[in-house]
C-alpha cells in the first residue's frame, strides 16, 4: 500500500468514527513529532502496539480484504506486568470490504457491531491438530444466548449487538452489502498479531508501505521505530 493510501484512509475512519460520536484517546490524533517528543513515556505503547494498523493483508486490493484498526489497549502475552489483561480495538470498515478467514489459538472475542450499517459473520470450526475447517455445527453466544449455526452459514449482527468467537472458531465478517460502512468493536483477551493469528487463506498480516509521503501519524508496528 502507498503512505498516501494509509494517510487517507486514516482521515476517513476518523471522520467515520466522529460521525458515529466516537473519540480515540488523544495520542490517535498525534503528529509524527509528536510522537518523537513523547517518545521516552511511550514503552508500554510500543510494546503493546497501541494504535493504528491499517492493512490489505498483503492483497493488493484493500477496497475488498482490507480495513482500518486502532488498539486503544492490550497486554503482552509474554509478560502479563505489561499493559492490561485484555485488549480492545475498533475496526472500521468500508462496505464492500471482509477480513480473511482466520482463527486464534488463545484469544477469545466479542465482535460488536458499535455503530453504522449491519456486520456479516461467517462461521467454521477448525481443527486443533491440523487447522482444517470442519463440516460440524458451530456453538457460539450471541450476547448471552447460546446459538448455533452451520458451517459458513451468514449470520447478521445489527447495531449494538454483537458475537463472541471462542479460540478455533474461523472466521469471516465485513459490512453486511447495501447497509453501509460499519465500525466495529472487539473486545478480547490480549491480542498478538505475531503469534495468534492462523490464516485460512493466503495472507499476510501487515501490509508492505510504499513512502510516497510522509506519515500522518505512525503504524502500531512502526512505534517502535520512533
Amino acid at each position: 500500500m502507498k503512505r498516501s493510501e494509509i494517510n487517507a484512509y486514516i482521515k476517513w475512519a476518523e471522520n467515520l468514527l466522529a460521525a458515529s460520536n466516537i473519540r480515540l484517546p488523544d495520542m490517535a490524533y498525534w503528529s509524527l513529532e509528536d510522537w518523537k517528543a513523547k517518545r521516552d513515556q511511550l514503552d508500554t505503547v510500543r510494546k503493546v502496539e497501541l494504535g493504528w494498523d491499517i492493512t490489505d493483508f498483503g492483497s493488493g486490493d484493500f477496497a475488498k480484504l482490507g480495513a482500518v484498526l486502532y488498539t486503544v489497549r492490550n497486554g503482552l502475552l509474554s509478560d502479563p506486568k505489561v499493559g492490561v489483561p485484555y485488549c480492545e480495538k475498533y475496526i472500521v470498515m468500508k462496505e464492500g470490504q471482509r477480513l480473511p478467514n482466520h482463527y486464534h489459538v488463545f484469544k477469545s472475542e466479542d465482535i460488536i457491531n458499535r455503530a453504522g450499517g449491519d456486520i456479516y459473520v461467517l462461521l467454521w470450526n477448525a481443527d486443533p491438530q491440523t487447522g482444517t475447517l470442519l463440516d460440524t455445527d458451530v456453538h457460539v453466544w450471541m450476547d448471552g444466548i447460546e446459538r448455533v449455526f452451520k458451517p459458513g452459514e451468514r449470520i447478521i449482527v445489527k447495531k449494538g449487538n454483537s458475537i463472541t468467537l471462542s479460540p478455533y472458531i474461523s472466521h469471516i465478517f465485513g459490512p453486511e452489502p447495501g447497509t453501509g460502512d460499519c465500525v466495529v468493536g472487539e473486545v478480547s483477551k490480549v491480542n498478538d498479531d505475531h503469534t495468534d493469528n492462523y490464516f485460512v487463506e493466503p495472507v499476510s498480516r501487515f501490509a508492505d508501505i510504499e513512502e510516497d509521503e510522509p506519515a500522518l501519524h505512525p503504524l502500531c508496528n512502526e512505534c517502535a521505530k520512533i
